[in-house]
């Protein structure tokens, strides 16, 4: 199942699609220098397939590669995820 994740700044969320549409997303705040990620949800059928993995990981790889922003995980899936992938931990601010 082909996956495409697309940031939405006018909806301040990222969004994961497959060919049947969006699956889910992850809102985020911008203040400052920081990106605050505050939501993530995948739709329930969806679920346990790895979508929201795929979907905070090419999130956190968008803030990366585009931004100067420090990464804050309000969300406790995103915290979550970082805790388990120290290659990325370098984003975040606290």
């Amino acid at each position: 199942m082909a996956r495409t994740v697309t940031n939405h700044p006018d909806q301040d969320r990222y969004v994961i699609e497959t060919e049947s549409g969006p699956v889910g997303f992850a809102e985020y705040r911008i203040q400052d220098d920081t990106i605050e990620f505050t939501h993530t949800l995948i739709d329930e059928d969806k679920r346990e397939k790895g979508m929201a993995s795929d979907l905070v990981q090419a999130a956190l790889d968008d803030v990366r590669a585009n931004t100067q922003l420090r990464v804050v995980a309000v969300c406790p899936y995103v915290s979550h995820w970082l805790s388990t992938h120290p290659d990325y931990q370098d984003l975040q601010t606290r």
